[in-house]
């Protein structure tokens, strides 16, 4: 057997992180169905396409992952973000999702995810140092 060594990138080649993931996909796939996430984005953009807020996630083996979401100042508190999530949960339905998950941090939305039947499933403490990252989730 060839010596093995561990080494650690702190800049790891782009093909070494597509190997690696691909080995992981291959393996899941043997033991589910077909590991593939399809991407999802709604965008609030103004009359002359400037990009004023929007959702970027996923949907994944029946449920939604939403990763990113944002509503420029001047448009929060009128229904802009709560509109975004809600056209997210419905497409994700059009997906055949039943179910949505994503993160945030204690300085950011946790009420506004909780009023919109968010429920915590866990916490990460002193993440970053002085706050709370949330993991939440909803059936939809």
């Amino acid at each position: 057997m060839a010596k093995i060594k561990i080494t650690i990138e702190d800049n790891p080649e782009p093909e070494d992180v597509r190997i690696l993931i691909g080995k992981l996909l291959e393996y899941n796939n043997s033991h589910k169905e077909r590991d593939v996430a399809y991407p999802l984005g709604i965008l609030i953009k103004d009359a002359q396409g400037e990009i004023l807020g929007g959702l970027v996630g996923k949907t994944h083996w029946g449920w939604l992952f939403i990763s990113h979401i944002w509503v420029a100042e001047a448009l929060r508190g009128q229904g802009y973000g709560r509109e975004i999530m809600l056209q997210a949960e419905q497409a994700a339905k059009g997906r055949g999702c039943s179910h949505a998950y994503l993160d945030t941090f204690s300085f950011q939305a946790l009420g506004f995810y909780k009023r919109l039947g968010y429920q915590i499933f866990g916490v990460l403490t002193d993440y970053p140092p002085g706050h709370e990252r949330y993991f939440l989730q909803k059936q939809i």
